[in-house]
């Protein structure tokens, strides 16, 4: 885990331009240099950091440890916005989704994936969370709700970090309702795992995001690892070779869905700007650069990719890559024409392409019961869906 930022070019940037505005968009640093700039001690960083993100407060004068006169600074400087809960809609597989509101009325959501259950009929309390980037997305993917109603805006890092926390304080305030489940050890509620595969393209916002996750990364915040972080794109090649470059660890999954470029621009109108031709280098330099191992995420939509033709050139560039393939049953987007292959075809599609000598996975994906595709749900709010 880092102790700090590493991006110092970061760090110059906010001291030139002015702090976030939102408490939880503050790197550690940047603490310490605004302490200075109102003659407090730097040490203080850790207090506020401290209360930010694992005490998770929703008002200063929550943290009862500072002196009246640092409380009314930063009251005065950084707010503290939580996002406004919605609605919550439960799976039967335990998976749930969540739509938020924002200070400006937007709205976004947040899938949370408890793993399958450990031994003995057990709940796992390993959780993988999905979180959104932006509100809407740009990038108009024909199968996907996120894009239905346009692109509005990119979310701050405040309110990425923010989907984070406001989760786990709705699984803590669950467990409490069921006092004979509590866990001794609160942190075991924890988010291990997560996944920036929510609402938006992650890398069309790339400081912000790159922002949140080197708050959440810190070791004296929640912390979440830089390997158990996977940041998923619909192929921006430049930023793919710039998020290769960067210090941490993170790991990159690539929405493919079409191994040729007639399939995936078809459904994928990003593949226009960049091709095979120009994404296939761009991993490439990436699996160089940082010898991990690329996940090629691919929707199995009926009629549409899941024709056995799609598989020597899927298999062959897995390969070349050596890449993971994932293969995920399409979730039905309401007002879209699209449908999920039958169980038969998508085994039949596994086990070809497994046998062609990619590495393969076909995911039973949570959610389907409560339309777990991110975008849905504020469609459905917002009275764009049918």
């Amino acid at each position: 885990m880092l102790k700090s930022a590493t991006d110092p070019k970061s760090i110059r940037m906010t001291e030139e331009e002015g702090y976030p505005s939102q408490a939880r968009g503050m790197l550690y640093p940047e603490w310490g240099s605004w302490l200075a700039s109102v003659n407090q001690p730097r040490y203080r960083a850790g207090h506020i950091w401290d209360w930010l993100h694992r005490k998770k407060i929703r008002r200063w004068d929550e943290a009862s440890n500072l002196p009246k006169k640092l409380l009314g600074q930063l009251q005065e400087s950084f707010g503290i916005y939580d996002p406004e809960l919605v609605r919550v809609e439960g799976s039967s597989d335990t998976t749930r989704k969540f739509l938020w509101r924002l200070e400006d009325r937007a709205n976004i959501e947040s899938v949370w994936i408890p793993a399958n259950p450990a031994s003995f009929g057990k709940s796992s309390s390993r959780t993988t969370l999905c979180v959104s980037t932006q509100v809407g997305c740009a990038y108009g993917c024909k199968f996907c709700a996120s894009g239905l109603a346009g692109w509005k805006r990119d979310l701050d890092a405040s309110e990425i970090v923010n989907q984070i926390l406001a989760v786990e304080r709705w699984a803590s305030s669950q467990e409490n309702d069921k006092k004979d489940e509590v866990s001794a050890d609160a942190e075991k509620r924890r988010i291990q795992n997560l996944v920036i595969m929510g609402m938006g393209e992650p890398l069309a916002n790339y400081d912000q995001l790159l922002r949140a996750l080197r708050i959440l990364n810190h070791s004296e915040g929640i912390p979440i690892g830089a390997r158990r972080v996977t940041i998923s794109t619909s192929g921006l090649a430049p930023q793919i070779e710039r998020l290769a470059k960067e210090p941490e660890q993170f790991r990159l999954a690539v929405s493919l869905h079409g191994a040729t470029n007639e399939t995936r621009s078809k459904i994928m109108p990003v593949n226009r700007k960049y091709p095979l031709e120009k994404l296939i280098p761009a991993l490439e330099s990436y699996r160089e650069e940082r010898g991990k191992m690329i996940t090629l995420e691919y929707i199995l939509i009926a009629g549409v990719n899941d024709h056995l033709q799609e598989i020597p050139h899927l298999a062959k560039l897995a390969k070349s890559l050596n890449a993971k393939v994932n293969l995920i049953p399409y979730n039905r987007v309401d007002g879209l024409e699209w449908v999920r292959p039958t169980e038969e075809r998508q085994e039949l599609f596994y086990e070809t392409l497994k046998s062609a000598g990619a590495r393969v996975t076909l995911r039973r994906e949570k959610g389907h019961d409560i339309n777990a595709a991110c975008g849905q749900l504020r469609l459905k709010e917002e009275g764009l869906g049918k």
